[in-house]
């Protein structure tokens, strides 16, 4: 197994980063500080980073096709555009509560993004509200699973047939059977994590078909096979890692987020909030899925 480096990428601090994707077309990586409403686009060559403002918070994002990021704010979709520096509203998921946002989100293999929501400060005999949804190239809304309590790492593997989604506050990773049309299937337990002492946050697939997931609490990256084993932990230098993805010219660069502050956690490591790049991992990921519009 190859020595790995991990090594910070720039200056940004973010409150709490997530969704890191690299966009292969365009050589950048872009993620997001959620609760700043800030859209990051970096250029790895001259290291300038380039920022969008959106309403706070953000969930998630996707890339499209045609340029741009999909985005799932606070109880709604919408589009933005980098040229024109212009958002786009979409449809919303129809549940205005203070306690539930919509969180993780990724682009399938047929184009559409799916994006789920976090319930907090519930009651311990409360049902969680929202669910996880999917937008159509026609901004048409589906609702696809409930009772979700904090959905996160959303991903799917190699062949687009099994989709992955964590409940984070359960601490279990699902696997159910996924296809172009109707429900998810098959719902199954992929991973508990509560004997490692954290739920699992952002989540990607390598070429391999293993996941890799963040372990939030505990500082740590988790790579799982496809049967649910886990066969190799990462040590981040930073108490809360956030999400990860694929990136670079050979999609052999883990890129990682991380937490300064959020609603529930904090570092005070002067690298807190950082992006982090992770190599030598002697694995590869896959280009990113993108939301294509009509």
């Amino acid at each position: 197994m190859s020595e790995i480096r991990i090594r910070r990428i720039g200056a940004t601090r973010d409150r709490l980063g997530e969704s890191p994707v690299w966009d292969e077309r365009r050589h950048r990586l872009v993620w997001i500080d959620a609760l700043a409403g800030t859209i990051h686009r970096l250029d790895p060559l001259t290291g300038v980073v380039e920022q969008f403002s959106v309403p706070a918070p953000i969930g998630s994002l996707a890339l499209r096709s045609d340029g741009g990021v999909v985005l799932a704010l606070r109880n709604g979709f919408a589009h933005y555009d980098f040229d024109r520096r212009l958002l786009t509203e979409g449809p919303s998921i129809g549940l205005d509560h203070p306690n539930v946002r919509l969180n993780d989100g990724k682009a399938d293999p047929h184009g559409r993004f799916l994006a789920g929501t976090m319930h907090g400060d519930r009651a311990p005999d409360e049902t969680p509200l929202g669910g996880l949804y999917r937008l159509d190239a026609s901004d048409a809304l589906e609702l696809l699973e409930t009772d979700l309590a904090v959905s996160n790492g959303p991903c799917f593997s190699p062949d687009g047939r099994t989709f992955y989604l964590a409940d984070s506050a359960r601490r279990i990773i699902w696997a159910y059977d996924y296809g172009p049309e109707g429900p998810l299937e098959n719902k199954r337990v992929f991973v508990e994590t509560d004997a490692l002492g954290s739920g699992c946050d952002g989540a990607t697939i390598d070429s391999d078909g293993h996941l890799w997931s963040v372990l939030v609490r505990i500082g740590k990256i988790a790579r799982f096979a496809p049967d649910g084993t886990m066969v190799r932990t990462i040590d981040m230098p930073i108490r809360h890692p956030t999400s990860v993805s694929f990136g670079g010219p050979d999609l052999d660069v883990l890129h990682v987020t991380s937490i300064s502050r959020s609603h529930a956690l904090g570092d005070d490591h002067p690298d807190a909030g950082g992006l982090f790049a992770v190599e030598g991992l002697g694995v590869r990921g896959l280009p990113a899925l993108r939301f294509a519009p009509d």
